[in-house]
């Protein structure tokens, strides 16, 4: 078995949080965990432009050690900079406090989850690592579960793995009859 290391397709990515904004949106589609490709929409922003919408899903972030699932974020190709909206963050059950330059949002039982100040030119932004997919684990299937077996026990001979079977020596080792390929390493090792 292998794992994905997690680390080569996870980066940094800069969330601006946006009273103004009514939906979660981020421009690139590679991010999101799960993305309905069906969904379509419009968004209009600040300077009375209009956006395509071009799928709704779910983006799983990192703050501080902490992993989210940000859910029915619009993704909008055009889009310059990602935007977590005030009002779905509330929506969602989160409590969004602004106060002497910071800004803190509770969650109900994870208590204070994101903290930030405010930059230069009066934004709050939250850094957090975005990984697309969560960690993924692949595995190989063998059908000849005999030679495995043979292979895990150093080359142990036919009679030796059928008396394991037959005392029910080893937990988990399969039924399985001695196979009929002549092992040629243990030729060689003759």
């Amino acid at each position: 078995m292998a794992l994905v290391d997690s680390k080569e397709t996870e980066s940094e990515h800069i969330w601006f949080l946006d009273s103004g904004c009514s939906n979660h949106m981020y421009g690139e589609k590679n991010i999101f965990c799960e993305l309905n490709s069906n969904f379509r929409e419009s968004v209009k922003l600040g300077n009375n432009s209009r956006l395509a919408v071009q799928g709704k899903g779910n983006i799983r972030l990192e703050v501080k050690g902490i992993v989210f699932i940000i859910t029915d974020v619009f993704y909008v190709p055009d889009l310059k900079n990602n935007l977590l909206s005030i009002d779905q963050l509330q929506q969602k059950g989160m409590a969004v406090f602004i106060q002497h330059g910071k800004c803190k949002i509770f969650h109900s039982e994870k208590g204070l989850i994101i903290e930030t100040g405010i930059t230069h030119n009066r934004m709050f932004t939250v850094i957090v690592h975005c990984s697309p997919k969560e960690q993924q684990c692949f595995s190989s299937f063998t059908r000849d579960q005999a030679n495995l077996w043979h292979y895990r026990y150093g080359r142990l001979n036919w009679n030796g793995l059928r008396i394991l079977q037959q005392k029910s020596m080893v937990k988990g080792l399969p039924q399985f009859k001695g196979s009929q390929k002549v092992c040629e390493d243990c030729l060689v090792g003759r």
